[in-house]
């Protein structure tokens, strides 16, 4: 179901009511910005998410950079076990 975001101040018992059944699309000026979900879909959502990171070698966290260039030593032989 679709909503806009207009529709909020005029509608939102109906939005809720909605949402508590499925998934509310909430558009401006057309395009999709915003979804409305139950509690139950967000935490089923959160369970399933993917919970790998991706960083670039400029932004990653110390800890994260510390395991990274023990990989990189330890694949390049540089940690003396290869």
């Amino acid at each position: 179901m679709t909503f806009s975001t207009s529709d909020l101040s005029r509608k939102s018992g109906d939005i809720i009511a909605e949402a508590l059944r499925r998934p509310v699309t909430l558009t401006q000026r057309n395009k999709p910005r915003l979804v409305l979900l139950n509690i139950e879909d967000y935490q089923r959502l959160l369970k399933s998410a993917d919970p790998r990171k991706a960083y670039n070698v400029e932004t990653m966290p110390d800890d994260v950079f510390a395991d990274f260039k023990r990989g990189v030593e330890a694949y390049s032989g540089e940690d003396g076990t290869a």
